[in-house]
């Protein structure tokens, strides 16, 4: 058995060496050439897998270590018997931390109170409603925007995603990328928040269009980045108009990047019959237990002050800034974090 893999995935390295010949490549240099005699393939964003990679080769599965699947050809694979698996969910924790540390991160710099806003989420699955459950607990009004949940649930905890932009004092969004979600953060969107809300994306940059996302920055409260259209080569104008800038990494936690890599060793050993690795974990010396932060009776300014203690964020924009070529540098060297939960 051969598997072709991405040499960034952690805690990959050796793990099916007894079991199978391992080709690792930097993601985006994986070719057709690499695959013409693989049985598996195990990715994260940067291989595209359609036609152009997987066609002729003898790759029967196509495993991700990433909640997204815009990368894959799905209807492709599936028309040509290539079975595809993705981590779903590996890295809401870490970024529904990140989302509360930008929210009071970036209120504590422009001034933006918090007490009683509320939070429209756009997409409310497994990382929307971690988010949710964080901000329910910190205290702030909910609003949930997720059509296709509505039409299978009924449409009574979910609003319209005008009525959402317009009473929300945070958007964030949480969707995948699709036909239905590309572009969907237009000038109409923009247009429709209210003035002084904070924009938040960290789902996928071509969710959001940045040129109208520019000429909505002067009534906007706070811009924040962690996904960009065109990534590495991202917008500069858009990097210098956002109070928090980083290059992709929101879900970068030690628990996120442990799931995403045991979630797709498990897939590929059900599928080819590897028995000792169907309930593979990742071994690491660090201390994986979240941390507890208790915000009963504290103030916008000591919860600020405890986010940022457990997940200073600034430190990743400030790093992002000064770099900002080093984009695929910056996610592959990233020291990842440990999570944490409100009390």
């Amino acid at each position: 058995m051969k598997i072709v893999a991405d040499e960034n995935i952690p805690f990959l390295h050796g793990v099916f060496e007894p079991y199978a010949e391992v080709v690792y490549k930097k993601g985006p240099e994986i070719t057709r050439e690499d695959l013409m005699d693989a049985d598996a393939l195990i990715v994260r964003t940067r291989t595209r897998c359609d036609a152009s990679t997987l066609e002729g080769t003898s790759v029967k599965m196509v495993a991700t270590a990433t909640i997204g699947t815009d990368h894959i050809d799905l209807p492709w694979c599936e028309a040509n018997g290539i079975k595809v698996e993705s981590a779903a969910g590996c890295n809401a924790g870490g970024v529904a931390d990140y989302v509360v540390s930008a929210m009071f991160g970036t209120a504590s710099r422009q001034k933006i109170k918090l007490e009683g806003a509320t939070l429209g989420i756009i997409g409310v699955g497994h990382v929307g409603s971690r988010v949710e459950t964080m901000a329910r607990k910190l205290g702030f009004n909910i609003l949930l925007c997720d059509p296709p949940r509505a039409l299978r649930e009924g449409p009574e905890k979910f609003v319209e995603l005008d009525e959402l932009l317009e009473k929300s004092d945070v958007v964030t969004l949480h969707t995948p990328l699709d036909p239905t979600t590309r572009g969907m953060a237009d000038e109409h969107f923009f247009e429709s928040m209210k003035t002084g809300a904070i924009f938040i994306n960290t789902s996928r940059g071509e969710v959001v269009n940045e040129g109208a996302l520019l000429r909505a920055n002067p009534k906007l409260g706070a811009i924040v980045i962690d996904t960009w259209c065109n990534e590495p080569d991202i917008n500069l104008n858009l990097l210098n108009a956002a109070d928090i800038a980083t290059p992709h990494i929101a879900g970068y936690s030690f628990q996120g990047k442990q799931s995403g890599t045991a979630l797709a060793v498990r897939a590929v050993a059900r599928e080819f019959g590897i028995k000792p690795l169907e309930h593979f974990a990742p071994a690491t010396e660090a201390d994986l237990t979240p941390v507890g932060i208790d915000v009963k009776g504290k103030g916008q300014g000591e919860i600020t002050a405890h986010l940022q203690y457990n997940y200073p964020i600034f430190t990743d924009d400030f790093m992002f800034r000064t770099n900002p070529g080093g984009f695929e540098r910056l996610r592959s060297e990233y020291s990842y974090r440990r999570e944490f939960y409100i009390i």
